[in-house]
């Protein structure tokens, strides 16, 4: 693996137009999954009289602030079916847009540090099998092998005691992802609206008719909501609540440097996750805040403790300086799977509570939301993750599985 030239931007990326007094649908929210829905919207059922509302810059919030994991060894076979259903259409993805997205398969790695850790990493890997998802496990020195800047010695407060590898995991440029997703679903003729905030929504009865917005009321048939940590307040406007919190997440990067680091590694026990982009910088995060708030920059507590968890694994690090920090708002439910499908109004539909899943879902979760919408139906791999299976008990715990932050 060595550094990649970016090939030049092009001049134009997608109109900027003003918004129209109707749509067919309108989706709250130019993130990656509003952006990603509004695409398969348009190319997997010709509906291209769409809407994509951005109070901001498209892209501005969680997609622009996130450390760009992608993976599919999720513990459940609801979370594999759609996380995997994902990951092909990344493996495709550049092609389908084409557009260079710098998706990079150069494999995870989520270490073992205790007994309890071998045994239930042991266990994601056998259900990953059967799942159809590559996943191995693999010892302390082939830990080493995959990683050999990874410090594997017995003298740390936490030693490695092995971990579970899935190749086909990776990276992207998520800026680019992006830009690829909006570029095509603005040919195919749906309006990208930045500047937009919703205010409100109309209703007829139980039903959704049209949104409020900063920029004049706009009727639609059908609303999608995508917005991560804001969502509980768009529910709220709409009458109903969702069982979701919202965090800040922080991450990091180093100033440049050579390629040293092969693979993206992950530690739920020292609680640190590392790899390196294309032009160098070391990118790392760690989990949640534990408090609720909407905040979007770093503090210097949690900055510190997560340089001391990378120095701990990779001494190497020990004397790279810090570039940047940034945080995100993560929408985080009770049992850490996502919330996608139809809610208690009649034409709205609702895309949450992915927690640090958000960015590896983005094509797997458009092209669900997409189809739920389309067929006013969920497709089978969101049909459980449904809102009510909070009040039915059909929970998909996936603490184990969402590494670190969770």
């Amino acid at each position: 693996m060595g550094q990649r030239e970016l090939p030049e931007h092009p001049s134009f990326l997608w109109h900027n137009p003003d918004p129209k007094p109707s749509y067919d649908v309108v989706i709250v929210g130019g993130g990656g999954h509003g952006l990603a829905t509004a695409y398969y919207l348009a190319k997997n059922h010709g509906i291209t009289n769409v809407a994509v509302l951005e109070r901001g810059w498209l892209a501005g919030g969680n997609m622009a602030r996130n450390t760009t994991i992608i993976r599919s060894n999720y513990l459940w076979d609801e979370s594999a079916a759609i996380y995997e259903h994902s990951l092909k259409l990344w493996e495709g993805l550049e092609e389908d847009l084409g557009y260079d997205i710098f998706f990079s398969q150069r494999g995870v790695l989520n270490l073992a540090h205790t007994l309890q850790d071998v045994r239930d990493s042991v266990r994601r890997v056998e259900a990953n099998r059967l799942n159809g998802v590559d996943a191995e496990w693999v010892t302390p020195e082939q830990v080493k092998e995959l990683c050999p800047i990874i410090n594997i010695g017995q003298d740390i407060r936490y030693p490695v005691m092995g971990g579970t590898y899935q190749p086909r995991a990776g990276i992207a440029k998520h800026d680019w992802v992006a830009w690829a997703y909006a570029r095509r679903a603005s040919e195919l003729g749906v309006d990208l609206i930045q500047n937009c905030e919703v205010t409100g929504f109309t209703m007829d009865g139980d039903r959704v008719t049209g949104v409020r917005t900063n920029r004049g009321d706009i009727k639609a048939g059908r609303v999608a909501l995508a917005a991560a940590g804001h969502t509980s307040t768009l529910t709220e406007m709409a009458g109903f609540r969702v069982p979701i919190q919202s965090h800040p997440l922080q991450a990091l990067v180093s100033e440049l440097h050579e390629i040293i680091h092969p693979t993206v590694v992950m530690s739920n026990h020292v609680h640190v996750y590392v790899s390196q982009a294309h032009k160098g910088e070391l990118v790392m995060g760690a989990g949640v805040d534990t408090y609720n708030g909407y905040g979007q920059r770093g503090s210097f507590h949690v900055i510190e403790h997560q340089m001391s968890a990378a120095v701990e694994l990779f001494p190497a690090f020990a004397r790279a300086h810090l570039l940047r920090t940034w945080g995100g708002i993560v929408d985080v439910t009770l049992d850490a799977s996502p919330i996608v499908g139809l809610t208690p109004v009649e034409g709205m539909y609702i895309d949450c509570g992915w927690g640090t899943g958000g960015f590896k879902a983005v094509p797997g979760a458009g092209f669900a939301l997409a189809h739920t919408i389309a067929h006013d139906e969920p497709h089978d791999l969101n049909r459980p993750f449904a809102l009510d299976r909070f009040v039915t008990g059909a929970l998909i715990d996936e603490h184990g599985a969402a590494a670190v932050a969770h």
